[in-house]
C-alpha cells in the first residue's frame, strides 16, 4: 500500500482514495475472507510518505464512526499531511460488516437522518472553535476540534446517488462522488444539480468526482462478461481508444476528477502499479 501510494506521489496522479470497511462485501450477510486493513490506520501513513498526493477516505460511514472522532480524525490527518486531507462521508451500507461487529444498520431513512446531524456537527466542529448540537441521535455540547486543521475549509466529500443524500450534500458539503460508466453517471448528475438547485447551491461549487470499474480488454468476449456483471453499469472496458472516448464522456458531464479503482486491475501490488502505469502511458496521455 506505501510502494503504491509512493508511486502516485512521484507520478501525476491527483488523489489516493482508501475503502472504509472491515472485511470484504459480498452484498448480504455472509463472510468471504480478505485482508481489509483498517483505513484509519492506513492514511496517516500514507500521509507520512508522500509530500503532493491528496488523500481521504471513500468513503467513512457514519453508521459507525461518531461525529465528534470524525472531525478529530481529519484534522489530525491534515495536519499530519499538511493541508492535503479530503474527508469522505457516506451513511453506510455494507450489510455483512455490520452483522458481524454487531452494528445496527438501520432503516434507510434512519440511517440518512443520522449522515445528516452528523455531517453538520462534523461540518461545525472542522470550522468553529467550539461546537453544540442537540438532535435525535447526537448531542454534543461545546466540542472542541484541536488542533485546527492546516486548511481553512477542510474538505468534506459525500458519495452519494440517492436525492434526499445529495440535497444534504449541496448543504453541507464541499465534494460530491458517484459511481457510473458515463450513462448512470449522467443520471446521476442530472439529479445532483436538481438537487443543488433545490438547496439553493451553485452545483459548479462543488468538486465532483466519478468512480468506476476499469477493464483494458481488447477481447470481444471478456468485454461483454464485465458489462454484463453485477457491477456492469459501474464499468467501463474495452480498447485504450474506447477508454479515452469513455473518459471524455465524464468530462462533457462535467466531473472534475475520475476515480480508479483497483479491484480489477491485478492479484497483487506489483500487477496494479504496473496497470496503473499502463493506464497513465496509454490512456490518460491521450486525453487533452
Amino acid at each position: 500500500m506505501l510502494d503504491l501510494a509512493r508511486f502516485a506521489d512521484a507520478g501525476d496522479w491527483h488523489c489516493l482514495w482508501y475503502a472504509d470497511h472491515y472485511m470484504p462485501n459480498t452484498g448480504d450477510e455472509s463472510f468471504e475472507p480478505g485482508d481489509v486493513h483498517e483505513c484509519w490506520a492506513i492514511l496517516p501513513a500514507v500521509a507520512a510518505v508522500t509530500e503532493r498526493l491528496r488523500l481521504g477516505p471513500l468513503v467513512a460511514p457514519t453508521s459507525i464512526h461518531h461525529p465528534a472522532l470524525l472531525a478529530n480524525r481529519a484534522a489530525t490527518i491534515d495536519q499530519l499531511s499538511n493541508g492535503r486531507f479530503t474527508l469522505g462521508l457516506g451513511a453506510g451500507w455494507q450489510i455483512n460488516e455490520h452483522r458481524a461487529f454487531g452494528i445496527d444498520l438501520e432503516a434507510p431513512g434512519t440511517r440518512v437522518s443520522r449522515f445528516e446531524e452528523s455531517i453538520e456537527i462534523v461540518r461545525s466542529m472542522l470550522d468553529e472553535e467550539r461546537t453544540t448540537f442537540s438532535g435525535d441521535f447526537y448531542d454534543v455540547t461545546d466540542a472542541p476540534c484541536e488542533p485546527r486543521p492546516v486548511q481553512d475549509k477542510l474538505p468534506i466529500l459525500v458519495g452519494t446517488g440517492s436525492p434526499r443524500m445529495l440535497k444534504i450534500t449541496a448543504r453541507f458539503a464541499q465534494e460530491w462522488n458517484t459511481w457510473g460508466a458515463p450513462d448512470l453517471a449522467a443520471e446521476r448528475r442530472r439529479t445532483f444539480a436538481d438537487a443543488c438547485e433545490s438547496a439553493g447551491t451553485d452545483p459548479d461549487s462543488l468538486h465532483t468526482s466519478v468512480q468506476a470499474l476499469v477493464f483494458m480488454e481488447d477481447d470481444p468476449d471478456k468485454v461483454s462478461k464485465a458489462l454484463e456483471a453485477p457491477m456492469g453499469d459501474r464499468t467501463i472496458a474495452g480498447s485504450d481508444d474506447h477508454l479515452v472516448e469513455q473518459l471524455g464522456r465524464y468530462a462533457e458531464l462535467g466531473f472534475d476528477e475520475v476515480i480508479v479503482p483497483d479491484f480489477t486491475l491485478g492479484a497483487d501490488a506489483n500487477a496494479r502499479v504496473a496497470a496503473y502505469q499502463r493506464f497513465a502511458g496509454d490512456i490518460i496521455s491521450q486525453l487533452s
